[in-house]
């Protein structure tokens, strides 16, 4: 919707997770029946944490980058390696010393914005602000650092696990198989947070808003649409989500730093198949991405083909038991689309109107 390419998305899924992690060690102590709802605030604080992460990204980052894509992927992309780094580097004494940057650096220029000289002072005040703020935070840093359970790292490089509550094991049997409740509680959060998201774009004021300065921004501004607040909000909203992915991909298994490349080229697939801007284009991708991906990383397509026991069909057949295993058939998925976007560059939904000039 913002024409940013954000290569700190999966990042941002990854301290959903890890939000989802740090919820669970607190309600752990609480035992049952609390233990078992610790699923339902870990959702509400993946999306805050992840908002407010991406609120400071966009302020601090890609507003400055609004029309050049190419900046806000190297941008962005940068900002993806200092989160890995964070999350594997981050103790109690970093968090404090954090957090006092924060407090001396925006307190005192939320202090010196009430002055009515503020902007002939802005640049000189910034200038003088930046280096004291970094020396006195790096200061209590390093002392904090000498204490030994502020210096203990929180999650390091190792991965951790996030136990699914007692509700979610198991799963319904289905023929000679069984439908995981875990898989069964991700795709009804996923259709909650469509639902919401549909409402939201159509049903609200601010998502009125939203439609209005993506199709056109200038005339938007023109009407007094805050676009500024818009594009954070917009953005702020988008990785709140990506801290509800989060979450959710944490009941499959383990958490670590690099949990989100593993899922950043599929979503950009995703967005580019279905059409950039439009979220119908997205669901529909996704499922038959997915599906594709399923059908011959399993080897379902080679069995079904080998089935037909058609002779004609043999070399179909080998030549997709060659791609029957999770790589290739990521393999074989992108050249389809590549070969599908020769044919269809907007995708399944492309857009029309106004927006296709922006």
């Amino acid at each position: 919707l913002m024409g940013v390419i954000n290569l700190a998305h999966g990042e941002l899924m990854m301290l959903g997770a890890y939000t989802t992690y740090v919820v669970q060690l607190a309600f752990r102590p609480l035992g049952e029946p609390l233990f078992s709802l610790y699923i339902f605030v870990a959702v509400v604080a993946a999306f805050i944490v992840a908002a407010l992460v991406g609120l400071a990204l966009e302020r601090g980052v890609i507003r400055y980058l609004y029309g050049r894509p190419l900046e806000t992927l190297l941008a962005t992309w940068g900002v993806s390696l200092i989160l890995r780094q964070f999350v594997r580097s981050v103790s109690g004494a970093m968090a404090i010393s954090i957090a006092v940057f924060c407090l001396l650096f925006f307190g005192a220029l939320w202090v010196l914005r009430k002055r009515s000289d503020w902007a002939s002072m802005q640049k000189k005040a910034i200038a003088i602000l930046l280096p004291l703020s970094l020396a006195i935070a790096g200061g209590s840093g390093f002392l904090l650092n000498q204490v030994p359970i502020l210096a203990r790292l929180w999650f390091s490089t190792r991965n951790v696990d996030v136990t699914a509550p007692a509700w979610l094991r198991g799963g319904i049997p289905f023929g000679i198989s069984q439908l995981p409740y875990t898989r069964l509680f991700i795709i009804a959060l996923t259709v909650l947070c469509l639902i919401g998201i549909y409402w939201f774009l159509n049903r609200s004021v601010w998502g009125l808003r939203i439609r209005s300065v993506t199709q056109n921004r200038d005339m938007s501004a023109c009407l007094g649409i805050p676009t500024a607040q818009v594009d954070a909000l917009t953005f702020a909203l988008g990785s709140g989500l990506a801290g509800v992915a989060g979450c959710a991909v944490s009941l499959l298994g383990s958490v670590g730093p690099n949990l989100g490349t593993n899922y950043i080229v599929d979503s950009f697939m995703v967005v580019v198949v279905g059409g950039v801007g439009k979220l119908v284009g997205s669901i529909v991708a996704a499922l038959v991405i997915g599906t594709l991906n399923y059908l011959i990383g399993s080897g379902t397509i080679a069995i079904i083909l080998g089935g037909i026991g058609a002779e004609f069909l043999q070399p179909l057949v080998g030549f997709f038991t060659f791609f029957a295993t999770a790589s290739m058939a990521k393999v074989m998925v992108f050249v389809l689309i590549i070969a599908f976007l020769q044919v269809r560059p907007a995708g399944l939904f492309p857009q029309k109107g106004r927006s296709v000039e922006a």
